[in-house]
């Protein structure tokens, strides 16, 4: 799955729980964070940890790929709801992508 494809499927109203379920991972978790496949380019593919199995290292290693932390779902399911509201609706999938990756990239 890509960053597009992440935030596509969440502000269609996609599911957490139903997500987490889907991927195998454990709603019970501290965090789940997202992890993109290295070297980060903005259409890599994502991967998704526990924060027990990274221990909340930036970098990650999972059946010999390579991986660096761009956020936890928490932030982005916060980012989601703030582009759903009245003032951002207008913000396009492909922007919102991008305003996350370079925030991931430049901030985090």
């Amino acid at each position: 799955m890509k960053l597009l494809e992440l935030v596509k499927y969440f502000r269609d109203g996609g599911s957490f729980e139903e997500f987490c379920q889907k991927q195998s991972l454990d709603l019970e978790s501290e965090a789940i964070e997202i992890y993109m496949e290295q070297p980060l380019k903005i259409d890599n593919d994502l991967a998704f940890f526990e924060i027990e199995k990274t221990e909340g290292n930036y970098e990650y290693s999972s059946d010999g790929v390579e991986y660096s932390n761009l956020f936890d779902f928490y932030y982005f399911l916060d980012a989601i709801d703030e582009s759903n509201n009245a003032e951002n609706s207008s913000v396009s999938n492909e922007n919102l992508t991008k305003l996350l990756y370079d925030y991931a990239i430049n901030d985090a």
